[in-house]
């Protein structure tokens, strides 16, 4: 699915008949799993603040705070102007719903083609992928709460636990955590990853990297 998001497809409709489906599937499904409401459950009565690349929505579903949340990346759940031509992000369950209820032969029907309000290009989604990634009211909101949330705790105790990141993009949440801690002896970063567990040597003592899957080592936490 997420190779499937940068093939250069020759129409707008085959392009949503695509992307309509992954968004169902990734956004608006409930895939069941457990993982995130166990997290929920470890740091429910602590103070957190949730950092995140992922664009699937799946910590607000599970009952996190939204004000405690920062998507750096974008939603699954947002349409953009594919120019930028203004700063406003839009719902839009309703109309990937009829997308995937209405497409035959992997193409929507021309009239669903979502379309900006105010220059009329057509519309795209809110994932960052290039220069006209808009962030919105609600994006900036998010990040100045997560910088206050840094700010407090700067040189107090913290954990830094990163769950599950690559080096896709490691300078939104790796390398800061690893600086973090760096600057402040009261910080502990735990890395939690399968077969990427790993931490600069600078900061080894005051590191926990485990070498696991995410559920299992949750489920344990949660447990005792």
């Amino acid at each position: 699915m997420y190779s499937g998001g940068f093939y250069p497809y020759k129409t707008l409709e085959e392009f949503w008949a695509f992307w309509s489906r992954n968004i169902e599937a990734n956004r608006y499904t409930d895939t069941g799993s457990t993982v995130y409401k166990e997290l929920l459950e470890i740091v429910r009565n602590k103070e957190y603040f949730v950092l995140t690349t992922n664009v699937d929505h799946c910590f607000q579903k599970a009952g996190f705070d939204k004000k405690r949340l920062f998507y750096t990346q974008g939603d699954y759940g947002l349409f953009q102007c594919s120019k930028a031509c203004h700063n406003k992000t839009y719902d839009n369950e309703a109309v990937v719903r009829e997308m995937v209820a209405r497409q035959t032969d992997m193409k929507i029907p021309s009239e669903l083609i979502p379309k900006c309000p105010v220059c009329g290009a057509p519309m795209t989604t809110n994932l960052r992928v290039d220069e006209t990634f808009v962030q919105d009211e609600g994006w900036y909101r998010a990040c100045s709460s997560y910088e206050d949330f840094i700010r407090r705790y700067a040189d107090g105790n913290i954990l830094l636990l990163e769950l599950g990141v690559g080096m896709n993009t490691p300078v939104i949440i790796k390398y800061p955590f690893w600086k973090m801690t760096g600057q402040n002896r009261s910080a502990v970063y735990a890395c939690l990853n399968y077969g990427e567990a790993f931490c600069p040597d600078a900061i080894k003592r005051q590191s926990i990297c485990i070498d696991g899957d995410i559920a299992d080592v949750l489920r344990e936490l949660k447990n005792g």
